[in-house]
């Protein structure tokens, strides 16, 4: 992992770990659609699902932004969007919430979410 400015950045599946304090510019002011995994590392399905979401954000390289936020270390984003539950995959275009995803779900259920992104 690679630390900058409080983003923490998995090299070889670009999932970007950001903070409360980077979220405004990594998801709201992003050029692209943004996946965002809201996670902690005590949450069972969060790990089953992280390696989905990896194997998106490579899937989706290029097209699509996908970024991890840790609930535990950083609660005002969550709180802001009604993230309850973990894991929670929230899917912005735009600046704006344009899907959501709770638990661990297939990763055809979240291919479908990220495609309508694209219609």
């Amino acid at each position: 992992m690679v630390s900058a400015d409080n983003c923490q950045e998995d090299t070889v599946a670009n999932v970007l770990e950001i903070s409360d304090a980077t979220f405004d510019q990594e998801v709201l002011q992003s050029a692209q659609p943004v996946l965002i995994d809201f996670w902690a590392p005590w949450c069972g399905p969060c790990k089953a699902i992280g390696p989905v979401v990896e194997e998106l954000s490579n899937e989706y390289a290029g097209k699509l932004k996908v970024v991890k936020m840790n609930v535990d270390d950083n609660p005002q984003t969550p709180s802001k969007y009604g993230v309850r539950g973990i894991p929670n995959l929230i899917v912005f275009k735009g600046g704006k919430v344009h899907d959501q995803i709770v638990g661990a779900v297939p990763k055809a259920h979240l291919v479908k979410a990220i495609d309508r992104a694209f219609a």
